[in-house]
């Protein structure tokens, strides 16, 4: 007879897995570069077989954009526990500092991979993650502002600053990713993260 705590325990197993795959393609694809990663080395670094893989994730490139998706909502969530005082960009710049600090890794949307970024996937989930993280840093940067109902002109600002930003942060991934696989070891992704927003004037 099945026990009430079963069901329980069964989920804590699946996260437990789950997390591992993720945590084993991050170290990965920093490690050896996304396209040399195959998913046979991220189920062994993950200590299960390839088919545990395909049951969690269709594919790598699936792996790359759910944890892109996973972790929108995470850094809206940074923005907005930002002091008052600071500005829009200085805010995001930190809250995307913060993340890497959290997780001791960069943030998803800054690894090698696919192009997670680019509406051009064919999955839903791709085509629409960019517009999906400029809507919420564009909502979390509206919501610091304290404005309790927003007139276009601030509106308008909050989407300009937020998606000048999240362009910051694609323009570091795409610069990233066209290095030559022997010098991304040497590269801080950190320090490119202050240089784009530098760029900005922050």
């Amino acid at each position: 007879m099945e026990t009430s705590e079963e069901p329980g325990r069964r989920e804590q197993n699946r996260l437990r897995t789950h997390n591992a795959l993720v945590q084993a393609a991050t170290r990965l694809f920093q490690e050896q570069g996304y396209e040399a990663t195959t998913v046979r080395d991220i189920a062994a670094a993950a200590g299960v077989g390839e088919r545990t893989f395909f049951r969690y994730f269709p594919s790598k490139e699936s792996l790359v954009v759910q944890q892109v998706r996973e972790t929108i909502p995470l850094l809206a969530a940074a923005i907005r526990k930002r002091p008052v005082e600071e500005p829009p960009l200085v805010a995001l710049r930190e809250a995307v500092l913060d993340l890497a600090t959290w997780h001791h890794t960069t943030p998803a949307m800054l690894l090698v991979g696919p192009q997670p970024l680019s509406p051009d996937l064919t999955s839903r989930g791709g085509r629409f993650i960019l517009f999906d993280l400029e809507e919420a840093v564009v909502g979390a940067i509206l919501d610091r502002s304290g404005i309790p109902e927003p007139e276009l002109p601030d509106r308008l600002r909050a989407a300009a600053l937020g998606r000048a930003g999240v362009a910051a942060l694609r323009s570091v991934r795409l610069t990233y990713s066209r290095l030559p696989e022997a010098q991304k070891h040497d590269v801080d992704l950190i320090e490119l993260v202050r240089i784009a927003f530098a760029a900005l004037g922050v």
